[in-house]
């Protein structure tokens, strides 16, 4: 059964826990029933699901990531060559308008 679960309604009793909240703190807790969790599946949506469909959930959401982190791999290190040349030929040319300004500023005073 999926319910859908105000945060600010929920009664905190037995197990220590800590919660987040929208301000991306950790504040104390306790769990009332820890057969059952409140499940973030994004975007401020939070649903109760059994422990165990809450640990499927997460491993989905895990094989779901890992995937998406290999296919844009390739992507990523490619991006990140060619920022890395473009950094190289800015540091040159910065140099050669340094060398520039120094020969032109040594010019001036002659």
């Amino acid at each position: 059964m999926v319910q859908l679960v105000n945060i600010m309604e929920l009664s905190l009793l037995p197990q220590l826990k800590l919660l987040k909240n929208q301000l991306f703190m950790y504040v104390p807790g306790k769990l009332h029933d820890v057969e059952h969790a409140l499940t973030d599946v994004g975007t401020g949506y939070y649903v109760e699901k059994s422990a165990d469909d809450t640990k499927d959930f997460f491993k989905g959401k895990t094989v779901s990531l890992t995937k998406q982190m290999e296919k844009n791999q390739p992507t990523v290190q490619e991006k990140h060559a060619m920022k890395q040349a473009i950094m190289g030929m800015m540091s040159q040319k910065f140099q050669q308008l340094t060398v520039l300004g120094v020969s032109q500023t040594a010019t001036a005073k002659a």
